[in-house]
């Protein structure tokens, strides 16, 4: 019979009910059966398990004990490789499933499928089995690390056994499937192994190049793609030797390309191309992260236009993760508009300035940027102004998402940045609509970073006598400023008491800080 049943092709209610019915017998069958009966059932469960509600019914009849123990098993009783390779198929069947298995023993010193000496038994067999079973070992990982309330406990085990160099060594494998399971996984654990990661790929080795020729596969995007992209998006933004050996693969220019074919409609992936373009952004921000460090960088922003691209995809909506990488990219853009702004060659003074200071006064010289002071544009130094840029930033001001408009207002902050004309900076705010919402942004306070950004915002706005004397009659600005004062961090309550002076409004215990400029 449960050879019958593993020859089956069931539709998933068939799976649950069979699961139901014979679940049990079948997990008996493998821990009490003679070889042969071991091989019947097990063919049963893969069968049945592939369904999502029949691998609860399973787990909860106990198969994951069992399992487990045919796995690891060694010497007189234990399954050969083509058996334990359908066991390790099951397990990667039923860990798909929502269920807690950091709560159900496994083995007999109350191990769960996260515990250390679990997760190393894993990682042992999957670096000295062949690649069928390796890849399934992986799903199985990928599993335990796609949850949660599981994936601290798999990513402490993986750290202590020193396994990241050999698992990222999987990028490279011919077997698509071991390759796929492998930078899922990865992906999984490179918001918690970042930089160990990046250290791994760094290098001669070649996994980088890997990762970049499985994005380049000019295909219909697919879940491979997704997860390549966003392993890569996960890493540390500000890793300047990864950001090199990116920008001297041209993997930066591949990137823009994939980008620029999804927003012309090329390309084809279903529900793959959300993930996928999501994580094409991300990591074509990050050479913006080193433009200070890299003149490399600075080139190709300027080549590819990347400006222009950043402020185009302030305007996806819906793409929540698009939005605020394209307005943290437009922020360091911004931030080093005022390193390359060109500024005008002035004559040196004659003669006659330089007895009679009467005439030594410049001529005004039209065409200059209001803000930076010299000849701007978005191309070449990234002004913003420039790029019109202002709108569409104030614009994402009252988006439901904090993390959009905390990168908003970070982007609108270099407007009031130090070593920019500020008066203009606030005229341009004020010629945006921006002010009212930046306020909103403060009477909010949907975040200590918000706050944070907030108040600094403000009390450069209020540095205008007409903008101070507009809020001095707000009481609700007043209070939010009074409130960052008593119970923000220590830099935001001395900005906080600033922006107080600036509206008159200082409550009677201020004076508890130094003068700072």
């Amino acid at each position: 019979m449960s050879n019958f049943l593993g020859e089956l092709v069931l539709d998933n209610d068939i799976k649950v009910l069979v699961a139901k019915s014979v679940g049990s017998s079948l997990i008996n069958i493998l821990r009490s059966g003679n070889m042969q009966s071991r091989e019947a059932a097990l063919k049963a469960l893969n069968q049945i398990s592939s369904c999502e509600a029949s691998a609860k019914v399973l787990i909860e009849a106990g198969i994951l004990p069992s399992l487990v123990k045919d796995l690891f098993t060694v010497g007189t009783n234990q399954l050969p490789m083509r058996l334990k390779e359908v066991a390790a198929t099951i397990l990667a069947n039923v860990v798909i499933s929502d269920y807690d298995f950091d709560s159900i023993l496994v083995g007999p010193d109350h191990q769960t499928l996260v515990s250390e000496d679990i997760v190393h038994n894993l990682l042992h067999l999957i670096s000295n089995t062949g690649p069928a079973i390796e890849s399934k070992l992986l799903q199985v990982l990928v599993g335990l690390t796609n949850s949660p309330s599981t994936v601290i406990s798999v990513v402490a085990a993986i750290k202590s056994s020193g396994a990241i160099i050999s698992l990222v060594q999987f990028i490279e494998a011919p077997q698509k499937e071991l390759r796929v399971a492998s930078i899922k996984l990865l992906q999984n654990l490179s918001p918690h192994v970042g930089q160990e990661l990046a250290d791994a790929l760094r290098g001669t080795v070649g996994q980088l190049g890997s990762l970049i020729k499985v994005i380049s596969e000019n295909i219909s995007i697919t879940d491979e793609q997704a997860a390549a992209i966003g392993l890569l998006a996960e890493l540390p933004e500000r890793d300047l030797g990864l950001a090199r050996q990116m920008l001297d693969d041209g993997a930066f220019m591949l990137v823009y390309s994939r980008v620029v074919k999804i927003r012309q409609g090329g390309s084809k992936g279903g529900r793959f191309v959300t993930p996928f373009l999501e994580g094409l952004v991300r990591v074509l921000a990050r050479v913006t992260h080193v433009l200070a460090d890299e003149q490399d960088a600075i080139a190709l922003c300027r080549e590819l236009n990347l400006a222009a691209l950043f402020i185009d995809l302030l305007q996806t909506n819906g793409l929540d993760t698009v939005q605020m990488s394209s307005a943290t990219a437009l922020e360091n853009l911004s931030q080093e508009s005022k390193n390359l702004t060109r500024l005008p060659e002035l004559p040196t003074p004659g003669f006659c300035a330089s007895i009679f200071p009467c005439f030594s006064q410049q001529p005004a010289i039209n065409g200059l940027c209001r803000l930076h002071r010299g000849t701007c544009s978005l191309k070449e130094n990234f002004c913003l102004l420039e790029g019109q840029a202002v709108d569409k930033l104030v614009a994402l001001l009252d988006h439901p998402n904090e993390k959009v408009v905390e990168a908003a207002l970070a982007a609108l902050s270099t407007l009031l940045d130090d070593g920019v004309d500020i008066e203009q900076g606030v005229m341009l705010l004020c010629e945006a609509e921006g002010v009212k919402p930046i306020l909103d942004v403060l009477l909010e306070k949907r975040t200590e970073n918000l706050r944070r950004r907030a108040v600094w915002v403000v009390e450069r706005l209020l540095r205008s006598d007409e903008i101070a004397y507009e809020v001095s009659g707000d009481p609700n600005v007043s209070t939010a400023l009074v409130d960052a004062f008593q119970h923000a961090d220590y830099r935001t309550r001395q900005i906080a008491e600033r922006a107080l002076k600036h509206v008159d409004r200082l409550p009677n215990f201020s004076g508890v800080f130094p003068n700072v400029g």
